[in-house]
Parts: C-alpha cells; sequence; structure tokens
C-alpha cells in the first residue's frame, strides 16, 4: 500500500487535484476517495467502454468504400467470331454520404456522452469511497468501544453467577446481569461482521487483494456550505454536473439522429458507372442509377422512434433537475439540525462517560449496587453509539450534497452541449 502512487492532476475534482497523496502514514478520507477513482476496477471498465465509443465515433466518419463489380459471360459452345461477354462496374452509394454528417455527429455526441458519464461515474465513486471510510472507521470505533464495554461487565457477569450459586440471588433477580454481558458480547460480535463486511466493499471499491491492510486516519468527511454557496452551485449546476451533461449531450446526438432518419425518408440513391461488350466484341461503356420508391414505408417508423426518444430524453433531464434542486433543498434544511444533533449527543455522551467511570470508582468500592451500575453503564454506552450515528448521519448529508453540487470552482468539462 505504501508503495502506490496516483498522478493526482486527473482527477474529477479541483479538492483531489492539490492534496499530497502519500499512503506511508496512512490513508485519510481524501487518499480513499483518489485512490478509487484511480484505481476501481468498475471504473477501468467504462474507461474501456470509452474507448469503444470514440472508436465508434472514429469508425462514423469514413467515407463508404465504393463497389466494384466484374461479371463475364462465356460461350457454352464456342461460335467463330463471337466472343465472351464482360460487364465492369464501379458503383457508389449517395445516400451513405449524404447521411455522412448527421452519422458522424450522432456518434460523436455518443463519445463526449460516454465521457460525461465515465466522470459521472468518477463522482459517485468518489462519494462511494467517503461512505465506506466513514463506515469502517465508525464501525471500528463501535467495536472498540463495545470490546471496551464487554471487559468492564465481565466481571459483574462473574459476581451475579458467582451470586446465583451460592443462592445469594434467584435467576429473575440476577437476569438484568446475566443480560448485560451477553448483550455486549452479541453485539461486538455483530459489529465485527459488519465490519468485516464494510472493509471488504471498501477493498473491492480500491481494487486492493483482500490481504491489503486498511491503514484508516483522519476524520469522516464533512462539509458545510452556507445557502449562498448552495444557491451559485445550483445555478451553474447544468453547465458543471457530468450527468446532466451527459443527458445534454446524449439529447444532441438524438437530434441529429433524429435529422438523419428525416434525410433518410428520401429515395436512397446508388450511382455507378460501367464498361462491357458483348459476344459479337462491341464495347460500350454508361452509367447506372438505383432509387428506391418512396411508397410505402418512406422511413416514418425511424422517424417517430427517433421523435420519441428525443422527448424522453428532454423529460429525463428535466426531471433529474428538478429531483437534484428538491434534493438539495432537503439536505440544507437538515443541516442545521443535524450539526445540533451532534453536538447534543457528544455533550450527552461525555456527560454519561464522566458518570459511568464514577459509577465504576463506586462500584469496585462497594459503594453502589450492581444493578444501578449496569444501569449507568447501559446509559453511557447508548449515549456513544447515539453520538458515533450522529457523526455518521452528519457526514452521510455531506457526502450527499457534495456529490449533487460537486465543488464550487469546478470548471465544464470540454463536451459539446446542446440546450434542451
Amino acid at each position: 500500500m505504501s508503495q502506490l502512487s496516483v498522478d493526482t492532476s486527473t482527477m474529477p475534482l479541483p479538492a483531489l487535484r492539490t492534496h499530497s497523496f502519500d499512503l506511508s502514514h496512512g490513508m485519510d478520507v481524501t487518499d480513499v476517495a483518489i485512490l478509487a477513482v484511480a484505481n476501481s476496477p468498475d471504473l477501468k471498465v467504462m474507461r474501456d467502454q470509452l474507448g469503444v465509443a470514440r472508436a465508434q465515433a472514429f469508425q462514423a466518419g469514413l467515407l463508404p468504400d465504393p463497389q466494384l463489380s466484374i461479371n463475364q459471360e462465356y460461350l457454352t459452345h464456342p461460335i467463330p467470331g463471337y466472343r465472351t461477354a464482360f460487364v465492369y462496374g464501379l458503383s457508389e452509394d449517395i445516400t451513405s454520404l449524404l447521411l455522412r454528417s448527421t452519422r458522424k455527429a450522432a456518434a460523436n455526441a455518443q463519445a463526449d456522452q460516454a465521457n460525461l458519464d465515465l466522470l459521472w461515474a468518477e463522482w459517485q465513486t468518489i462519494a462511494q469511497a467517503r461512505q465506506l471510510f466513514n463506515q469502517v472507521v465508525s464501525l471500528r470505533e463501535q467495536r472498540q468501544r463495545l470490546a471496551v464495554e464487554q471487559a468492564a461487565l465481565r466481571p459483574v457477569d462473574g459476581y451475579v453467577r458467582e451470586a446465583m450459586q451460592q443462592g445469594n440471588l434467584t435467576y429473575d433477580a440476577a437476569s438484568a446481569g446475566l443480560n448485560a454481558y451477553a448483550d455486549a458480547t452479541k453485539r461486538l460480535s455483530d459489529s465485527t461482521v459488519q465490519l468485516h463486511q464494510a472493509e471488504h466493499d471498501l477493498r473491492v471499491l480500491l481494487g486492493l487483494a483482500p490481504d491489503a491492510k486498511l491503514d484508516l486516519i483522519g476524520e469522516p468527511f464533512q462539509a458545510s456550505p452556507t445557502p449562498g454557496q448552495v444557491e451559485a452551485a445550483l445555478a451553474s449546476l447544468p453547465q458543471r454536473r457530468p450527468d446532466l451533461l451527459a443527458l445534454q449531450a446524449g439529447y444532441k446526438s438524438q437530434e441529429a439522429s433524429l435529422r438523419g432518419a428525416i434525410r433518410a425518408q428520401f429515395p436512397a440513391l446508388t450511382f455507378g458507372v460501367d464498361r462491357q461488350g458483348d459476344n459479337s466484341g462491341i464495347p460500350s461503356h454508361g452509367i447506372n442509377v438505383g432509387i428506391t420508391l418512396p411508397l410505402f414505408d418512406r422511413n416514418r417508423g425511424n422517424i417517430a422512434i427517433e421523435k420519441a426518444t428525443r422527448q424522453q430524453l428532454k423529460d429525463d433531464y428535466e426531471n433529474r433537475v428538478l429531483t437534484t434542486r428538491n434534493d438539495i433543498s432537503q439536505l440544507m434544511l437538515d443541516q442545521e439540525t443535524l450539526a445540533k444533533q451532534r453536538e447534543q449527543s457528544q455533550a450527552q455522551a461525555r456527560r454519561l462517560d464522566d458518570a459511568s467511570r464514577a459509577a465504576e470508582n463506586a462500584w469496585q468500592k462497594g459503594l453502589l449496587d450492581w444493578p444501578t451500575y449496569l444501569s449507568i453503564r447501559a446509559n453511557a454506552l447508548s449515549a456513544d453509539m447515539d453520538a458515533i450515528a450522529a457523526r455518521d448521519q452528519q457526514s452521510q448529508q455531506a457526502i450527499a450534497l457534495e456529490a449533487l453540487l460537486g465543488s464550487t470552482d469546478l470548471q465544464p468539462p470540454p463536451a459539446s452541449t446542446a440546450k434542451l
């Protein structure tokens, strides 16, 4: 891991391009995002698909090859004064030439769309990497806290069992003590299993081997944009966000396809020249023209399909913009609430942790009965878990907001776009 290197200048977000990528001291949340973009197996497949789209755009711009025809007619029985007849011809599909510009425009726009889809996938991969980083860090904290709780409850469990054996406690009276240790043990086991799954998912996303060490450092991702920053980002969103730009490129490609379908409703035309000679040896030359009579089809079905597809893309774009604005509005409404909730949870956890330490001192000195001690410890554990969950929820909201808005200093990619 410490030997991995990444060229951060290729990263899709400005904040990642200026980050010093060095894993010798562990991976923070930004290192994880950079490594995910550079090494994700799924993104590698999408980059291969982009190569295919660019090759298809190149192929769409090539001129159609002319067709050469050779025909010779041999006499079944030789006849004096007669020879083998021949026809040599060269023809070109004129309709294909006329449709080349629309075909090329559609393919180029599709390549732009594939490039923007890749960029949007990179944005989503960054968000997923941040979420998995957050999940792993939080589960490690939970497991550590539960391990401490299990160790602290083990003496109480032994004390209760000994009291039961001596007949000083009934099972009903001792059930709270017995259940406390068993519950901590079960929660520790469940948390460990969840941690293993989260670490597995993070390794898969980063393209790492199953035994690669995940030395994660630092805090989970946090961001608190002001309403003014959000409004400014929203105003430029259609010019910045890759999925919206990809839909614009798709619309432009569909416009070109529709123009091509309209042109294709006119008679298909081929033109050629030939040279021939009959059996008598008289040579001749001429031209040939082939034309399709537009009596029944007239390409009306394809035109209707292209129009419906264009309308679908337009509606998809408008729905995406509307949904994004509503999602961002909801996230902004929750921002202040979640920040207060986290602050309150952390303050409550600190107070109850102090109470738990005081209760442990008192119980060890025989100044506090064990049911009260267990109750105080349970409240402290619950408060600690709530504090971790509150931080997670605030981080998840920040990740979602960043994924929807992107950085406010992002510049639109050099792909061509079309207004819907």
